[in-house]
């Protein structure tokens, strides 16, 4: 079993990075659900991502893809440290996702075979 963490910093929307990495995790669990484990960290703007109640207009919808890949298993937290300092620490978050700190990345980063950032 190949255990992969994706660090994610980029906004949901500033750029296509965390929706991209997340379409690369749930592609990697679907064609290889027996040969990977995923996690999914995100830190900086990418903590938006894991906001209840996205509603964009056209294009990438990052709340239903992160409700797709906590579907399939993988665990997503966000770093609680910078969800305070946009003011977001209790906001309503996508079903599957939770708060998380530096030493819950630190035990991800020593339990992964592979860290991929975004």
């Amino acid at each position: 079993m190949q255990k992969l963490l994706f660090i994610l910093n980029e906004s949901p929307y500033g750029t296509e990075k965390a929706f991209n990495a997340l379409r690369f995790a749930i592609n990697l669990i679907e064609e290889h659900p027996k040969e990977v484990e995923v996690k999914v960290f995100c830190f900086s703007d990418s903590v938006l991502s894991g906001l209840a109640g996205q509603a964009p207009n056209d294009g990438s919808n990052v709340q239903q893809t992160l409700e797709v890949l906590t579907g399939l298993g993988a665990e997503v937290k966000l770093c609680t440290s910078c969800t305070k300092a946009r003011g977001i620490t209790h906001l309503p978050l996508v079903k599957g996702v939770v708060l998380g700190t530096l030493d819950d990345v630190s035990e991800w980063t020593l339990w992964a075979d592979k860290v991929i950032n975004f």
